[in-house]
């Protein structure tokens, strides 16, 4: 017997040394190949935070401007309305001077405030002095309010102030007169540097950029200063106030991000380039990279060393084999005395039949009835034909599921006695408590209404015999026998009395 169980070992060490070869190559390319994965997952996500922030700074950075000049579009409101309503006599301006003055105060981002007749000579002005020498009609603005009558502000592309030198943004509204004729220019200069001074304190690396455009393409600020991005608003879409892209530039790539202010023709646009947004992420992955060899190399190592243990230990472990095997032979053949149906889950008949003589013998000392419930599944083999053997397995299951609720006593047992045949046996129950379980499990299994296309009621039913008895003196035998006998007889007039019903023996039948 040994020799015999041996055989199949020694068949199987050719193939168990490549196996296991082939599992340590296995895992080192699946451990290489998930964390190459992870690396570049990793590379992703990096890349969409970048540009997650890269949005979110851009919508920062817009609403930062446009509450910036809606704020000196506020004041140009103020003064437009004083100018037009109470005129520009020269004992009115005094006034208005103070009213420049408090406000350039008030706002940090505001060089100044200007105000300006038909002709481009000041009105009055926030540096506290009246500049008769200067001629404004040159400014672009001064143009553009003069020939247009639109009383929307306007924004000019920067340049440097008069008076001061400093860098500013005009922003500039239209004067009228009492007959809608140009009369005017009022002015608010904001600053380029309150702008820039904001840029700096953002971390765009060395490469990236801020940038505040006009629509046209015009840069009013951008940081660090440089004008090799006006082309670049231009080719924004015009029907999208916000978005990203990315877009090759000098060999480097770079991720752009735009927001549109809501109330004015500008434009804010953030860049970071590719490769500093990566750098970390390749330095990280380059670490990866040398544990992930170095847990390879090592991986590889052990394995080989354990193959060599394997090779070497084989014949130590055939008499653990020999024992496996035996005890996988006693296995089965304990699973072939398994109680169990495989299909139900109920008894099965090897089962209910031992069952049944124990019960018999304890009904006997006892002097306790015992009944027996035998149930067919009603046009079976119809229901088989119509939905199939998948369809029959189901059907037998959902009726074992309702007998199964009749086991209410530690001496009740549901089985499968056979086919879609099944045996509900009752330990100390008479015929009339039988007939009551059995009428109960009936009206479950109809009230479950389990479509049965070849049942003339469309559903499926059960046939039930019941019988049960008062064990006397014949043996086990004997009275299994005949409980049997009178709970298949019962079943049979149940079925030619038109099925889908209960019936009890008697004894003419």
């Amino acid at each position: 017997m040994p020799d015999n169980f041996a055989v199949p070992l020694l068949h199987r060490k050719p193939m168990l040394l490549p196996l296991t070869k082939a599992f340590v190559v296995l895992a080192s390319f699946s451990l290489l190949v998930s964390v190459i994965w992870l690396i570049w997952d990793a590379r992703q996500t990096r890349l969409d935070e970048a540009r997650s922030a890269s949005e979110n700074l851009a919508a920062a950075l817009a609403q930062h401007a446009e509450d910036t000049l809606k704020a000196a579009d506020t004041v140009l409101l103020g003064l437009a309305e004083r100018l037009e309503v109470d005129g520009q006599e020269p004992n009115r301006m005094p006034r208005l001077q103070r009213f420049m003055q408090q406000r350039v105060q008030e706002l940090p981002d505001l060089q100044s405030l200007l105000a300006f007749d038909r002709e481009g000579n000041w009105l009055t002005s926030s540096y506290g002095a009246r500049m008769q020498d200067h001629d404004n009609t040159d400014r672009g603005y001064f143009k553009w309010h003069r020939e247009h009558e639109d009383s929307h502000v306007y924004i000019s592309p920067p340049l440097p102030g008069r008076s001061s030198g400093e860098w500013v943004i005009p922003v500039t509204r239209r004067l009228n007169d009492n007959e809608g004729r140009f009369n005017g220019v009022v002015v608010a200069s904001v600053r380029v540097n309150y702008f820039q001074q904001v840029y700096q304190t953002l971390d765009i690396k060395y490469h990236g950029f801020i940038s505040l455009s006009l629509n046209d393409g015009t840069v009013l600020v951008r940081q660090p200063p440089s004008a090799d991005n006006g082309l670049l608003s231009n080719t924004l879409p015009s029907q999208q106030n916000s978005g990203s892209f990315r877009l090759m530039e000098n060999g480097r790539k770079r991720m752009y991000s735009y927001r549109r202010l809501e109330r004015y023709p500008l434009v804010v646009i953030t860049a970071l380039t590719q490769d500093e947004v990566l750098a970390n992420w390749r330095t990280e992955a380059a670490m990866q990279i040398v544990v992930v060899v170095i847990l390879i190399v090592l991986l590889n190592l052990f394995g080989f060393y354990l193959l060599h243990l394997i090779k070497g230990e084989l014949e130590t472990h055939r008499a653990l084999q020999q024992a496996r095997d035996h005890l996988a032979e006693q296995r089965l053949q304990l699973e072939k005395l398994a109680l169990e149906d495989e299909l139900t889950g109920l008894a099965n008949r090897r089962h209910f039949m031992a069952h049944l003589n124990e019960e018999l013998r304890r009904a006997r000392r006892a002097r306790q009835p015992l009944a027996l419930l035998m149930l067919d599944v009603d046009l079976f083999k119809q229901y088989n034909d119509l939905y199939g053997h998948s369809g029959g397995d189901q059907c037998l299951r959902q009726v074992a599921k309702v007998l199964r609720m009749g086991q209410n006593r530690p001496g009740d047992l549901a089985a499968r006695y056979g086919g879609e045949e099944f045996c509900l046996l009752l330990s100390a129950t008479d015929s009339s408590g039988a007939a009551r379980v059995a009428e109960k499990i009936r009206q479950t299994l109809e009230q479950r209404a389990i479509s049965h296309g070849a049942s003339p009621l469309g559903i499926l039913t059960i046939s039930i015999g019941v019988h049960a008895l008062y064990p006397q003196k014949d043996t086990a035998q004997e009275a299994g026998e005949t409980l049997l006998q009178c709970a298949d007889a019962a079943l049979y007039q149940a079925k030619a009395g038109g099925r889908n019903r209960v019936v009890v023996y008697r004894d003419e039948y």
